[in-house]
Parts: structure tokens; sequence; C-alpha cells
């Protein structure tokens, strides 16, 4: 058995040698250990390696190298082994030096490295171990091939397989795909033993399902932890994005008896985004589904209840009280309730491509489809940050990554960091002005027909993926009419109400208040939200403090007087 290689690069014999003390130490048992001080020997390993397929998880490099620097070796290190995870070696407070500052920052913005670690002090050195171990971790999940992965087996990518991916994506769970005619596939329908159907998914334990529900899919994955026989609530909150999270954890937390709902599973878009650099708190980056996944458990511990794959289908008003139906005509009650549901990726709206969907053809980031775009042509479709964001994890994969603009600028939309990665990164290109019309395929997606709205000529490109992200409209469509919206469905709150509106107090409404008493809206399903991660966490926080807020002046968010109002 071949292990995944651990490789560090370091000019000075003495910092190589602590380096190399420790990585022996804690990880030789599972990864092949390689140090030197030669980066030309390092590149022939490398080199080496990538021909015979053999991983390499994480390579390491002191900036001052003999004939190059650390930061032009990771470089070529990414080119040879795009998955790697690659760290500039420093030592402490080095980076405070404007030459080490300066080859951090560029090369960061450029992509030739993930981040910075610094040099072993001691032995052991558990702050060391700390940046290499989230670096793994990284890596494997990554890769998809985590112990806590979950196996799907389908005839075909779309259909049902296609739905039972999503189902788990939602869920923030790793998973990997594989065809039932696959050397993949034919291995774990063997091990699930010759009474399985299809599609099926094996659990991590051993346990097989066979085309389940998505009910099915949350109970057996501890995705659904709400006791069915329990109803009234002091807090119910609608969707389990960052907004809807960020609720739970602070209502959790301040001694409301919480419960979210969602139709899917946790993190909303934002476990679309294969890394979140900009998040506060989180320097090296974070991705959506990772910042999801540490929100619910978060908000778990406070004790929120969670209820999954159940559709909230009706709301309204009886007494005091506010009466939710979900989609299996449950009626649950709380005295609050946030609406925090976010938005839904808008249509391409392109008929041969729609009928790809799952077959080559994806409405979201490339999350657990990049694996399979290794060495193709994948295309992307969308000008904001998610878009970028998912043209660079891709780009580790793909042989190339098209980006389809409609638009004549990346700036009106994408932030600049993400504009200057995209530029920086060789095998990623921008078609500005342009978009997909066309395309198809034998049972999936083989080629795109691009169309230049400059000058109306139309292209014919091979394609093996298409990941689409033009936008999202609000899923508002089942909330009675007394909850006031715009013309596009986004929920208006605070000072975008009046009495046009139905507002019905003579006080003014709060920040993120509806016009429906004691509901209220956080986050991307908001009217005039600005549509980032932090700024729904935000959102999610103020919600609670405005639900506490009007209780302590004996206005019970919108009960007793302000109940009567509304009836």
């Amino acid at each position: 058995m071949t292990f995944p290689a651990l490789l560090a690069v370091d000019g000075d014999p003495r910092a190589l040698g602590d380096v190399e003390r420790e990585l022996r130490a804690r990880y030789s048992g599972s990864y092949e250990v390689i140090c030197t001080s030669s980066p030309q020997e390092a590149l022939s390993i490398l080199t080496g390696m990538s021909r015979a397929e053999q991983e390499v998880a994480l390579v390491l490099a002191g900036q001052w190298l003999s004939d190059t620097t650390g930061d032009e070796l990771l470089e070529l290190a990414g080119r040879l082994h795009p998955h790697a995870k690659r760290a500039l070696l420093v030592d402490w407070g080095e980076w405070g030096r404007r030459p080490m500052a300066k080859a951090i920052f560029d090369s960061m913005a450029l992509g030739r490295m993930d981040y910075f670690v610094l040099r072993p002090a001691v032995s052991p050195d558990e702050l060391f171990h700390q940046s290499i171990t989230s670096f793994l971790l990284e890596w494997t999940e990554g890769r998809r091939i985590a112990p806590q992965t979950v196996r799907i087996v389908a005839e075909t990518w779309a259909g049902r397989g296609h739905e039972l991916r999503a189902a788990l994506e939602r869920c923030a769970i790793p998973h990997a795909f594989h065809l039932s005619d696959s050397e993949e596939g034919r291995a774990v329908l063997d091990r699930a033993g010759p009474q399985a159907g299809l599609p099926l998914i094996v659990l991590p334990d051993g346990e097989v399902l066979v085309n389940p529900s998505n009910g099915e899919i949350a109970d057996a994955t501890g995705a659904a932890v709400e006791d069915p026989e329990r109803h009234d609530f002091d807090l119910i909150i609608v969707g389990a994005g960052p907004a809807g999270l960020s609720a739970a954890v602070y209502g959790a937390s301040e001694g409301l008896d919480t419960l979210v709902v969602d139709e899917g599973g946790i993190g909303g878009q934002a476990t679309s985004s294969s890394l979140i650099r900009n998040y506060l708190g989180f320097p090296r980056g974070i991705s959506g589904r990772r910042l999801a996944q540490q929100a619910y458990e978060q908000a778990w511990v406070f004790g929120a209840d969670f209820t999954f794959m159940h559709e909230a289908t009706g709301l309204r008003r009886v007494g005091d009280r506010l009466k939710l139906t979900l989609s299996d005509n449950r009626v649950l009650s709380a005295r609050a309730i946030v609406l925090a549901m976010g938005a839904s990726y808008r249509r391409l709206g392109v008929p041969e491509l729609e009928a790809l969907n799952g077959a080559g053809v994806f409405y979201g980031a490339p999350a657990s489809e990049a694996p399979t775009m290794d060495g193709k042509d994948a295309y992307i479709v969308g000008g904001a940050n998610s878009a970028g964001q998912a043209a660079l994890h891709l780009a580790s994969f793909a042989r190339r990554v098209t980006l389809i603009v409609r638009a004549e600028s990346l700036s009106a939309g994408m932030s600049h960091y993400l504009i200057q990665e995209l530029e920086a990164t060789p095998n990623v290109e921008v078609r500005l002005g342009a978009e997909p019309i066309g395309g198809g395929g034998d049972g999936r997606l083989e080629y795109l027909e691009i169309r230049d709205n400059r000058s109306g000529e139309t292209e014919t490109v091979p394609a093996a993926g298409l990941f689409i992200l033009i936008g999202a409209h609000p899923r508002t469509e089942w909330l009675p009419d007394e909850i006031a919206t715009d013309g596009q469905g986004f929920l208006l709150t605070g000072p975008d109400l009046n009495t046009r509106h139905g507002w019905p107090l003579e006080r003014d409404p709060g920040l993120l208040e509806t016009s429906m008493l004691g509901v209220f809206a956080s986050g991307d399903v908001r009217h005039g939200s600005i549509k980032r991660v932090a700024s729904a966490v935000g959102e999610g926080s103020i919600a609670i403090q405005l639900i506490h807020g009007l209780r302590a002046a004996d206005e019970p968010v919108g009960l007793h007087r302000a109940g009567e109002a509304a009836l």
C-alpha cells in the first residue's frame, strides 16, 4: 500500500530537522514523510510522484531556498499535484517583516499556496500539529475519501441518483457517487449484498438503504434530531442557512426553546462555497460546508432542535400563537418565528441543458462533483463571488475551467481578491458578454453551445460539466398574503414597511420585523439584504435581540395587545 506523501523543504538544516521530527513522530504511520533541503530534489520527487499517480497531501516549504523561493516551489507543486495543500514555513513573528509579509500576501492572492505554518518551536508542538491536521482534514474532505463518507450507487447520473446526492449535499454530509457499472460501483454492490436494489446508499457503519426517502436519509445520518411528538416552542426558525443557524445559536443560548425547520439540510447556498476567505475569524478561509457543520453543532449543543427534509407549507396566527404547517401535515406552534429560507438558484431556461440536470449540468458550485471533472473541460455560468470561488475550486481538478459571464466586467459583482486569483490561475478563462444557449450529449453533457452577445456568433465546445450560479429567487411562495413582499418576492421588513403594507401598530416596525406581528426575516430572503454570509449571520443574531427587546418592553413579540390588533 502506498501512503499519501507529506513533503517538507527548508534551506535551514536545524529548522528542517525540527519539522521532520514532528512530522515523523505524529504522521509516519499513515503518510510517507519526505524532507529535503534541496528544492531541485523536491521538484524531482514531486514530478516522479505525479507520473506514478501517487497522492501528495501536503507540501511545506521555507521561503528562502537555493536558486528559488518557497512560494515559487509551492506554485510548481500545485501544478503537479493540484489537490495537495500547500503552506509556507515561517518563524514566529517573521510574517511581520515586509519581505515575508509580501510573499504571503501575494502568494495567497495569486493562489500559489493555501496559507502559512509556524515552524515547530518545542516537541511536541501542538500549535504546529493543529495547522498540519487542519490541512490534512481539508485535503481528505476535498478528495471525498473521509472514513465518514456515504457511498451512493445508481444506474445513471441523473434521476434519483442525482436527487440522493443533492439531499446529502444539503445536509453537508461527505459522500461519493458511483455508477453501478463502474469498478467502484460494482465493489460497493458486492459489499452491500445480492439483496440490494438501485439506487442505494451505504452508510459508514455498513447499513444499506435502497432508494431511501429524504426523510429516511435524514434519520439514518443523524440529521433529524427533533422529537416528532413536540409541537410547541418559544421560537421556530424556518431555514438552516447562515442566518437561520445564527438565530438558532443565539436563540437557544439565551434560553429560548428553539426549533429549526428546513426542507433540505444545513447550510443553504453557503454549502456551495468551496472556500470563504473573507469571513471574520477564519484567516485561512473555511468551506461553506464546514462552517455550516460547525454552526449546526454549536446550536445543537446549546439545545436547539432540528427537523430536516420537511418543507414549511403554511403560516397563520391563532390568538397569541403563530402556527406553522409542515409538509407532513404537522402543525407547530411558537411565540415567534424567524424566516430565514434564503433563496434558490435561478434556472438557466435552456431546455436541452435542463434535460441534463444532474448528468453534467448542475445548479450550484461543484462541491461533490469536482472530482468527476478531473482532467476534463468544465464551465461555470455566473459573475458573482460564488461563481469565482467555484471556478478556483474546480481549477484544481479540471483540465480547463471557463467562467461564462453575461456582463462586460467582473468588477460589478465579484470581490477584487477573487478577480486577482482568477487572473492568476493559468487554467481558468473568463468569457465576458457571453451565455450558453444549448448543448447536449449521449445521456450526459458532452458539449455546449456558447453565444457571444457582442458579435452574435455561436461556438460549440466540448464540455464535461456545467455549473450554474446566476442568482436566486426567494422561497416565499408558501407565505400568506398578509406578509408583505417586494415585486420579486423578497420580504419587506423594518423601514420598508408602512401602513400600506399592513403594519398595525403605532410604533415603527423593528429592523427585521415583517408585516405579520411576531414574524421576523433574516438573510437572503429579506428585501435589501447584503448577500454575504457575514451579513446573514449578523441578521440572525439581531432577530433574537429584537425578540428579547419586545418581550422586555411588555410587548411579547407582538402578542396580547399587538396580537389582538392583528386579528
